[in-house]
């Protein structure tokens, strides 16, 4: 694939998902939301690959928000329009991928940044990252997800501070926030993501995906997180992924999962 504003590349079953805007911080504009949504749908489709990791290019920011020359013109309808079309190309798509995804934050993640870090299945983030939603100083709110995803992460009132104040917190308050998983340092940052997903590969795919779309429901309004949880629990009696683990259980052995 021949892509203008990211960098893709798939090595040991992880692809690694890097956008690249350095001039601009890589802030996320039309055309680089297209390309993720295409990265990431070739990655899931792919069967070679077990885990996404995407970060940013650079030392200084993961994604330091969104593209604001492309909006600062656009009225009611069109500012509805954009939410709607990133939520659907890759905000959501993300979210609800089959491939667990890791989002490696280094550095600024601000804006629609830190809501593609959010979109993520989990975060790991450097010491100097740095995150918030800073929209309400533009005169407008999050519009890819933040104002939903992240009460879900770090609880209602240390949201609504963050989103009112259109503020920053930095690494170490994120991981006591429980927005981000690990800290750790710049140079080790894409090695501890990629140490994360070896421990993530031992593992079956197909359980991985089915416990993905569980723990999803529960977040979704009208969905019964439980009764998604049952049914994809005996779904995965039908799965090879399941043979094979519970004989290599019983023969004390290490299974060899065929993902399917």
């Amino acid at each position: 694939m021949d892509f203008q504003n990211i960098l893709f590349q798939v090595n040991n079953s992880i692809a690694q998902i890097t956008i690249n805007r350095p001039s601009k911080l890589n802030a996320l504009n039309k055309a680089t939301i297209q390309e993720l949504h295409e990265a990431f749908d070739a990655a899931d489709k792919d069967k070679a690959v077990r885990v996404i990791i995407v970060t940013g290019s650079g030392e200084k920011a993961f994604v330091a928000g969104a593209d604001i020359s492309e909006f600062a013109h656009f009225d009611v309808e069109n500012g509805s329009k954009l939410a709607q079309k990133g939520q659907e190309l890759l905000f959501d798509f993300v979210e609800n991928l089959s491939t667990p995804v890791i989002a490696a934050v280094n550095g600024f993640a601000l804006g629609g940044g830190l809501e593609l870090a959010m979109a993520c299945h989990f975060r790991v983030a450097s010491d100097n990252a740095k995150m918030g939603l800073p929209e309400t100083s533009l005169g407008v709110i999050p519009g890819y997800g933040g104002t939903q995803r992240l009460p879900q992460l770090i609880g209602k009132g240390r949201a609504m501070e963050l989103v009112m104040t259109a503020g920053m917190i930095d690494a170490q308050t994120a991981l006591n926030y429980g927005l981000v998983n690990h800290v750790t340092t710049q140079d080790d940052l894409l090695p501890l993501a990629e140490k994360i997903a070896s421990k993530i590969m031992r593992n079956s795919s197909v359980a991985i995906s089915k416990a993905i779309k569980a723990v999803n429901a529960n977040f979704k309004d009208g969905v019964d997180g439980f009764a998604v949880e049952i049914e994809e629990f005996g779904n995965c009696f039908g799965t090879e992924d399941f043979t094979e683990g519970t004989t290599a259980f019983l023969e004390k052995r290490k299974a060899d999962f065929p993902g399917k």
